[in-house]
């Protein structure tokens, strides 16, 4: 652990599951994917009582599947994207998220299969996430909302892939797109920050993890603002943003820094950092606090699309 950081701080219902983590390490991405998908299927069942769940193919180049997870009476939708390092995670591994998201925001959830680095490294995740918005705003009355009620969001690298769809839309006067929600997002490959010079051994994400990630997601490519967002000079004009933190997390200050920006570029901003959490220890919803930060969740994308 590195030397300033009390690992004392982590929540006491948290500490425990501790490790039940998959060890920090993408240096083989097969072994972090199965990790992460037996640690996921480890989790409960999620209730889907009431909610129509469908897998569909959205025409892209490649094809990107997509699992639309409709709730009762559901107002709005967003585009989601996992997390798991621009390595690890899918539509399975997703899936207890997606239904969460799904009930108790109200809103309909598609979740996206994007390819995944080192074999398809950037931008095809971009590519794939971009395509999905693209395809859902044309389909907004097939899905059950309207084209000006879609939002984007994820977690981790899922949530970086939202913030730079958010910017190419943009900067392309692409889709419409009302909210962006980045929970612990992953922004910046250059690691400068005081959270990813210090996190070096913090649970399940540590400094060499970030830089793992990166590495497989970028090769030999320069970052560009669409793969790292907090590269962008540019801010305003972007979707308002909810923006959420884990203490101890490498990526935490550059998340801050990112909403610090936004603000200043004049984006209406809602930042919550989540104190005794680390990075993915929301997967364990049998805590106080991770029950807390989705029904936040919840209730701020409920808020963010309504009417």
């Amino acid at each position: 652990m590195a030397s300033n950081v009390n690992m004392t701080r982590v929540d006491a219902e948290l500490e425990a599951f501790i490790p039940l983590f998959p060890s920090a390490d993408l240096t083989n991405p097969a072994a972090a994917r199965k990790g992460l998908a037996e640690l996921a299927a480890a989790a409960p069942a999620p209730d889907t009582t009431g909610m129509e769940i469908e897998d569909r193919t959205v025409p892209a180049d490649p094809d990107v599947a997509v699992r639309i997870y409709r709730p009762r009476e559901a107002q709005g939708g967003i585009i989601w994207l996992h997390g798991g390092g621009f390595v690890m995670g899918d539509l399975e591994t997703e899936h207890p998220w997606a239904v969460r998201i799904a009930t108790s925001s109200g809103a309909v959830v598609v979740s996206v299969g994007y390819r995944r680095a080192p074999e398809d490294r950037f931008p095809a995740a971009l590519d794939d996430a971009y395509a999905v918005l693209d395809w859902a705003v044309g389909h907004a009355a097939d899905l059950g909302t309207d084209r000006g009620r879609i939002a984007v969001g994820g977690h981790a690298a899922g949530a970086g892939l939202a913030a730079a769809v958010a910017l190419r839309a943009r900067d392309q006067q692409g889709p419409p797109i009302r909210f962006q929600l980045l929970s612990q997002p992953e922004l910046d490959d250059r690691q400068e920050t005081w959270s990813a010079r210090n996190f070096t051994d913090t649970p399940f994400m540590t400094r060499a993890k970030v830089a793992a990630s990166w590495r497989h997601y970028l090769g030999s490519a320069p970052a560009t603002p669409y793969a790292a967002p907090a590269r962008a000079d540019d801010l305003s004009g972007l979707p308002p943003a909810y923006i959420t933190t884990a203490e101890l997390d490498p990526n935490r200050d550059e998340a801050i820094g990112y909403a610090q920006r936004l603000l200043q570029a004049g984006v209406p901003v809602e930042l919550h950092q989540w104190a005794g959490t680390f990075h993915g220890s929301q997967a364990v919803q049998s805590a106080e606090v991770s029950q807390l930060q989705t029904a936040e969740i919840g209730a701020v994308l409920r808020r963010a699309l309504a009417g």
